[in-house]
This record gives C-alpha cells, sequence and structure tokens, in this order.
C-alpha cells in the first residue's frame, strides 16, 4: 500500500473522519447563519445546494488537510 492510500485510509475512518464531521457541522452552521441568515429568519425555504455546499466545502478542506499531513508524515518515516 502506497503512503497515499494509507493516508486516505486513515483519512476516512476513526478520530480523523469524526474531526472533519465536527468542522463541517460547526463551520457549515455559521456560514449558513451567515450566507442564509436573512432567508432563514424570514421564514423562507433555503437553497438546498447552498446548504449542502457549505456543510460539504469544509468537510472536505479538513479531510484534505489530514490526509496531507498524513502523507507528509508517511513519507518522512520511510
Amino acid at each position: 500500500m502506497t503512503a497515499s492510500q494509507l493516508a486516505m485510509a486513515r483519512v476516512f475512518s476513526g478520530r480523523i473522519l469524526k474531526n472533519s464531521v465536527i468542522v463541517a457541522l460547526i463551520v457549515g452552521t455559521i456560514l449558513n447563519g451567515i450566507n442564509q441568515g436573512d432567508v432563514i429568519l424570514a421564514g423562507g425555504a433555503m437553497n438546498v445546494w447552498k446548504v449542502v455546499l457549505t456543510y460539504a466545502v469544509p468537510f472536505f478542506v479538513a479531510s484534505y488537510g489530514a490526509y496531507n499531513a498524513m502523507k507528509q508524515r508517511d513519507s518522512m518515516q520511510s
């Protein structure tokens, strides 16, 4: 298994996955409040794609950061 495959397997399991989900929930909620707060307060319908992307982007950023850190660490150890 290459360093990239090993890092990817670790990123999407266990503690790192949990941390990425927590980051996505916190950051996504804040960004949804900023981006669609007026719609929420007015009781209007939120744009579903904006909601999905607003949570997905911080999830993938946190996951990518963990992936890069693990990949670098693994390549330094070999």
